[in-house]
């Protein structure tokens, strides 16, 4: 039995919503990542199975390297089809918002999001949310949305409904956000539900192969080079810094989802802590950071402070519209203000081993 972590009032209200409702629509954040289609995917094939018509809108496209996931050929990116989308949006019964916990996290979609006159939920675990749902399902203690909806599901009462393709989609949720179960992790609850997911014979061997064994030839080259030419240690500070131009990323024939995960490979040095990854984007003009730490490191506070971003305490991200050499600036900026900080956790960084 999995511990109902939702009140029973929101969990009453959608069952009242899925008494009459008969269309939803899915949607999660931009460049979505294993847990954001994870989830998604989980949750559009439990509405499924209910006889419901179910839509999955992304902001932009799906990764590759979670291309094989079931009916994941069915989600709808907005960037290429945007009038369909569109249209489902405003003509949909509920529309349920997953792994994001404001509005600019699905860039063009959150106007059409917004207009719907559909009943909204959150199901999220990010710090922070927005108030723009009619029913709210924050839990910043998960370690993934895809746990979180495992758990919704289970709170409505479906524990059967839960086959072969919801499990499959849940586990690589949870698997992918907690960097194969070795951050953000530690809480019980987790194992119980990896030992209910099992259960439905899903193949935790080959859901890692597919996600972390199936990328491109470019994406080890770029690989390569990253650690050869771009990662920047800096032993004084724990800190290691990546950093990609647009340039390089088409001078290393990069396809989207090739730098899935760079930004934990300094990790793995004795002594880093802190790791940054700044990617440039000009198709959107902007600079994508990436931040993980480990311990009690809180790099969400440096992603919220100089990046417009956030997240969790160990695997953060932001954005700021500005040059690749103006955000390596403000990364060494930040350094230096941290340096100064008297916050326990930063000054962790900065100790003489």
């Amino acid at each position: 039995m999995i511990d109902n972590v939702y009140s029973k009032a929101d969990v009453a209200e959608f069952k009242l919503w899925m008494e009459w409702a008969s269309r939803f629509v899915i949607v999660t954040h931009i460049s979505p990542d294993g847990d954001a289609i994870g989830s998604s995917l989980a949750l559009y094939h439990y509405l499924a199975g209910k006889g419901k018509s179910v839509s999955v809108v992304i902001p932009d496209s799906m990764p590759d390297f979670l291309s094989w996931l079931p009916a994941a050929e069915n989600a709808i990116s907005y960037k290429e089809q945007p009038e369909l989308a569109d249209k489902l949006l405003q003509e949909t019964d509920v529309v349920c918002c997953l792994d994001f916990n404001v509005p600019t996290r699905i860039g063009n979609v959150a106007e059409s999001m917004l207009q719907s006159k559909a009943k909204k939920i959150l199901i999220d675990h990010h710090l922070n949310p927005g108030d723009f749902c009619d029913l709210l399902l924050s839990r910043p203690d998960a370690s993934s949305t895809a746990e979180l909806v495992f758990q919704f599901i289970c709170a409505l009462g479906d524990y059967s409904e839960v086959n072969n393709q919801v499990a499959t989609c849940i586990y690589t949720g949870m698997m992918t956000d907690t960097g194969g179960f070795t951050y953000n992790s530690n809480h019980s609850r987790i194992y119980h539900i990896i030992s209910f997911l099992l259960k439905n014979n899903i193949d935790k061997d080959a859901i890692y192969r597919n996600v972390y064994n199936n990328y491109s030839e470019s994406r080890l080259r770029l690989m390569g080079y990253v650690l050869h030419k771009k990662m920047k240690v800096f032993p004084e500070m724990s800190t290691a810094l990546i950093t990609l131009s647009d340039k390089e990323l088409k001078e290393n024939h990069y396809k989207k989802g090739d730098s899935e995960g760079f930004v934990n490979l300094p990790l793995q040095i004795k002594g880093i802590k802190f790791s940054v990854f700044l990617r440039e984007d000009a198709d959107e003009n902007i600079i994508k950071a990436s931040l993980r730490s480990v311990g009690d490191v809180p790099c969400n506070i440096f992603a919220s402070t100089y990046f417009n971003g956030g997240g969790h305490k160990n695997a953060s991200g932001g954005e700021i519209h500005n040059s690749l050499k103006a955000a390596e600036a403000i990364f060494f900026k930040g350094m230096e203000e941290w340096s100064k900080s008297d916050d326990e956790c930063i000054k962790e960084l900065f100790k003489k081993s």
